[in-house]
């Protein structure tokens, strides 16, 4: 069974505001600060940051995606959706469920 993590998009609404969530979700107890860039996003989903372990499956599920697609843009969110979908197989396995 997957570990599940919840990323709300009533909880930002600018790009900013989303690495911020992702730090809270995904990193705990560390020292120094992650990067607020989609390369830190990438390398956060693979884990051993403090919550999930180093290539652990995990399910993301984003509830208020379309606020998200509307707060940050079609093409940022794609992105986005790419990165966590590792379709250019840079070694993680997110599983990705997308409401309202």
């Amino acid at each position: 069974m997957r570990r599940e993590f919840i990323i709300d998009g009533e909880n930002f609404d600018d790009i900013e505001g989303f690495y911020c969530e992702i730090d809270a979700l995904f990193t705990k107890n560390l020292d120094w600060k992650t990067g607020h860039n989609l390369y830190a996003f990438n390398d956060i989903l693979r884990g051993g940051f403090g919550v999930h372990e180093y290539g652990e499956p995990i399910k993301i599920v984003w509830k208020n995606f379309n606020k998200s697609t509307n707060d940050l843009g079609e093409s940022l969110m794609d992105t986005l959706v790419s990165i966590i979908l590792d379709t250019d197989e840079t070694g993680h396995d997110c599983e990705l469920i997308t409401t309202g």
